[in-house]
Order: structure tokens, then C-alpha cells, then sequence
């Protein structure tokens, strides 16, 4: 039994969910969900366009080898701060719209969205964060998880709000800290479920699985 409002219409194969991905380095997740998309002859979701923040962001090429429409939309030369942030948030707005996506999918962006941005496209608008939030949200998650004492880590996808991480969880994956990790040995075995979690999750949201109420999330196991 479901409650709350489906974040995204039911798609098909035949009508697929379209998805914008934003990226802005290597583009490892985004590869893996094209994959997945593109080795799937009943996968509901297709990925339409993926947008870098720099130009020179390995991902981009892996897009263009698999046939994806790429662009990099770097912060234009603008001085004042706040307005190069909207007017660069307004310029992947632009060609997120052009592209006619609807779900846009977070996959290792690492700029902190504004709330005009979030509000434009929330709930349509999801992240894959590599720790288990809201325990170590920000940037160097795996280095405060060495940091600290906890023996387990893991990943996590939730929707993306006006806050750092701190949107209403989707799911989680858990990844036991070794005693000899060290943040690459952590954010290697983190990466490989992260890759797994997310297009499954993606899955869902295109299935009209995923239902979102008072900041709480349901996923309806049944198809």
C-alpha cells in the first residue's frame, strides 16, 4: 500500500522517462547508468543530455562515445558572485528544458544548487551522496569518515533540496569501514554500490514506484 504523490509520470520503454545528468568529473555513475539504460530493451528511463560544469570533465567523453547529447556550461564572466551563480544555474535550466528532460539525476555534480534552481525542478531532482545522511554530508564525506570512529559507511539517494544533503532519503546501501581503509580503499568499495543503487532506483521513479509526502518517501515494491 502507497501513499503520497508519485514524483514522476509512469513511463515505458516505448515512452521512456527522460533524463538530464549532471556531472562534474570523471562521470563513472553517469556511465554506468547509460549502461544500464542502454543494455536494458525494457528499461523505462533514457538519459537525453548530460551537462558538466568544466569543460574539461572526463564524462563528457564518455557521453559522446555511448551517443549522448553533451555540453559543458562553465560559470560565465560575471563579477559579482550571486549573479554568475544564477545566471550559470539559469543556463543549465535553459538546456535541461531543451532537451525535454524531466528527471534531472545528480552523479557526482559538485556545486551546491541554489533554492531558485531547486524549486524549478524539485521533486523532479535526485543526488547520490557516498555516505549514509545525515551522518557526513558535504564534500569530503569519505575523509570525515576516516576521521571519525564509525565502522560502517555506504551511500545514499535522496531527493535534493535548498540544504546540503539534507533532502528526504530514497534508500541507502551500507559499506563496512575496513581497519586499513583510507579514503580512496573507502570511496572505491562505496563507488561500486553506488553503481548499483542508483539506476535501481532510477528504475523506480520511472515505474511510478517512488511516492513522496510530507518529506517522506515510499517505494512500492510491487510492479
Amino acid at each position: 500500500m502507497t501513499s503520497g504523490d508519485c514524483v514522476a509520470r509512469k513511463a515505458s520503454a516505448d515512452d521512456p522517462l527522460r533524463c538530464a545528468v549532471l556531472i562534474s568529473g570523471s562521470g563513472s555513475g553517469m556511465e554506468k547508468l547509460i549502461h544500464h539504460q542502454q543494455s536494458d530493451s525494457l528499461c523505462s528511463h533514457q538519459t537525453v543530455i548530460v551537462i558538466s560544469d568544466k569543460i574539461s570533465a572526463a564524462g563528457l567523453g564518455k557521453a559522446e562515445a555511448l551517443g549522448i547529447n553533451n555540453l559543458a556550461i562553465e560559470l560565465p564572466d560575471i563579477d559579482d558572485a550571486s549573479q554568475r551563480r544564477l545566471s550559470h544555474e539559469d543556463l543549465i535550466g535553459q538546456a535541461i528544458e531543451e532537451s525535454g528532460a524531466e528527471l534531472v539525476i545528480l552523479s557526482g555534480y559538485m556545486r551546491i544548487l541554489t533554492p531558485s534552481f531547486v524549486d524549478r525542478w524539485a521533486p523532479n531532482l535526485v543526488n547520490i551522496h557516498p555516505s549514509l545522511l545525515p551522518h557526513f554530508p558535504g564534500a569530503d564525506a569519505h575523509g570525515d569518515v576516516i576521521a571519525s570512529d564509525v565502522e560502517v559507511s555506504g551511500c545514499t539517494v535522496h531527493f535534493v533540496d535548498s540544504g546540503v544533503d539534507s533532502g528526504a532519503i530514497i534508500a541507502q546501501c551500507r559499506v563496512p569501514r575496513l581497519p586499513d581503509d583510507d579514503v580512496k580503499s573507502l570511496a572505491a568499495r562505496v563507488q561500486v554500490e553506488e553503481h548499483i543503487i542508483y539506476p535501481q532506483i532510477i528504475d523506480a521513479i520511472a515505474e511510478g514506484r517512488v511516492f513522496l509526502e510530507d518529506n517522506k518517501v515510499t517505494i512500492d515494491d510491487v510492479l
